[in-house]
């Protein structure tokens, strides 16, 4: 578990240095378009791809951290076991749906690189560069949610903030 939480740690890193990179081409580009006249070909086409690995890669952590938007109008109310009894069916929901987008996801990646698409933009980048982001953030969030669900039953998980009126 502690290997895994490493790894989960590095990929919250990396999404971190990915969106400030994304802040730096973007800046880039604006100064170099608006104020020397000379656009670029590669500052918008980085900055999405930059943007599109980010956000699946810092999934795992943004759940394991309990920092991603949740509604706790009902848990809230409830008692311990059974919040921890829903915490586990909304996590269970979370990894199927982590599985399923994990499985397609790679399909997609598999197929872009098995027949050498590209993006057909001006870098003409290959396809499953980006498409490769869907399947490696999932694979991700899905551990999470195994390590998340067997901390649920050990009663690992912290608690939760109190009701706020």
């Amino acid at each position: 578990m502690r290997i895994y939480l490493a790894v989960e740690r590095a990929a919250a890193w990396l999404a971190a240095c990915l969106l400030a990179l994304t802040g730096g081409f973007l800046t880039y580009e604006v100064v170099a378009r608006y104020f020397f006249d000379a656009p670029t070909i590669w500052a918008a086409e980085l900055s999405q791809l930059c943007l599109i690995w980010a956000c699946p890669i810092a999934m795992a952590w943004v759940l394991s951290t309990r920092r991603h938007i949740r509604v706790t109008a009902l848990t809230a109310l409830a008692p311990r076991p059974v919040r921890r009894a829903m915490e586990v069916a909304a996590l269970a929901v979370i990894l199927i749906f982590s599985v399923f987008v994990t499985f397609y996801g790679y399909e997609i990646f598999l197929d872009s690189f098995e027949r050498g698409r590209t993006t057909g933009t001006m870098l003409d980048m290959k396809a499953w560069i980006p498409e490769a982001a869907i399947p490696a953030g999932f694979v991700l969030l899905s551990l999470s949610c195994v390590v998340n669900i067997w901390r649920a039953l050990s009663g690992d998980l912290p608690e939760d903030e109190e009701v706020m009126e």
